[in-house]
Order: structure tokens, then sequence, then C-alpha cells
């Protein structure tokens, strides 16, 4: 199937923008060599050759992800994700039952160097990362479904910050144990809500993605 066959669905375009949904286990941007130019990315440009990039979501995330259909938006759109100006929730399975209903992970964050891509939490060289989180539902096989509220924006910051109260999200093959790997074929983090104010109409913009896990 050609890549342009594969054009993301659309949950949203005007003049300026677009907002997709991400399928699982997709880059958002061409990688390092010709096994990793298709991506999410590339497939809009086919059919949106003006398309940027203005945020991303990893490889194994799904969900909604915004583009830019020209460059004073660019500009704008990415001043307010500077700026912290755009609300993003996000929904997971994680390993085993918080005990609390919700709380907030404030862990410094930066890369692992010696194993890129990894991350890990640095009281001392990190940089600020937060995330607020609540319980929306117990299984009976030990799992919960949360919501996920970055305050931050790092590399891996939601899975690393459930890694690091031991709440692992389901199917994550960096920062998972060998069972929670083995208890989903994917990673179980999907990126449903996005809301801001349209930089250039002055409107909000709220769009909602079901979760399909």
């Amino acid at each position: 199937m050609s890549i342009s066959q594969q054009m993301p669905e659309i949950l949203y375009q005007d003049d300026d923008f677009l907002v997709l949904n991400k399928p699982a286990n997709l880059l958002s941007v061409p990688g390092r060599g010709p096994d990793k130019q298709d991506c999410l990315s590339a497939r809009v440009q086919q059919q949106f050759p003006s398309a940027l990039i203005v945020h991303r979501l990893d490889y194994d995330t799904s969900g909604i992800i915004l583009m830019a259909l020209n460059k004073p938006a660019q500009s704008q759109i990415s001043r307010l994700f500077q700026q912290r100006q755009i609300d993003k929730t996000y929904i997971a399975i994680v390993s085993q039952h918080p005990i609390e209903e919700s709380g907030s992970v404030d862990l410094p964050m930066r890369c692992d160097y010696e194993r890129r891509p990894l991350q890990i939490i640095d009281h001392e060289q990190g940089k600020q990362a937060l995330t607020h989180w609540q319980v929306l539902q117990r299984y009976d096989n030990n799992t919960s479904r949360i919501q996920l509220k970055p305050h931050t924006g790092r590399s891996h910051q939601l899975r690393l910050h459930m890694f690091s109260i031991a709440h692992p999200i389901l199917g994550d093959n960096l920062y998972g144990t060998d069972e929670t790997l083995a208890m989903s074929p994917r990673l179980l983090l999907h990126a449903s809500e996005l809301c801001f104010k349209h930089p250039l109409k002055g409107q909000m913009v709220k769009l909602h993605n079901p979760c399909p896990f």
C-alpha cells in the first residue's frame, strides 16, 4: 500500500491547521535511514504539500496530532506550545491499582545519553517535568485506566513518569516489565483530547478522539 493510500484520519481542518488521528506504530516525522521515511508528516504532505509539523507523538502512541498549513500558523501555534497554552489529555492502561484516585508526578528528566532514546529521572541535571493523573476505572486483572494531563512536554514523559511511580503503561517496550509488555501487543497510550485558542481566529478549538482500547 502506498503512502498516499494511508492518509491519517482528519479530525479538524481549516485554512491554517490540520488535526489528525495518528495510528500507533507510525513515526511522526522521518527517521534516519531509508526504512524510516514512512511517517505521518510524509503521508499528510502527499495530500497537503504545505503541511508543517508542530509537535510529535511517540512511534508507539496513537491519537491527536496537529499540523500547521502555513508558516505563520506554525509560528503562532509553536508559541502556544512553548507557553504551555495547549491542553493535552491522554488515556492509558497501567499496571496495578494506584492507592490514590489522582495525583501528580513532578520529577525532572533528561536523556540517558548512553542508552538513547531512553530518558531518566535526574534531580540534578534534568529539566522540569510535571504530569497530572486521575484514575478512571480499576479492572479485575490488577490494571487501571487513567487519564494523563502533561503540564510539560518532555520526550517519553508520560511513559517514564508512570514507570517511576510503579505503574508502567501496558505494552511499553522501553520502560515496562516483561509482564506488562506481554499484556498488550501495543503501547496502551492514546492522545484523546486537544484544546487550544486558535491563534489566528481567536475561538477555542476543542477536539476529542475516542480511545481505541
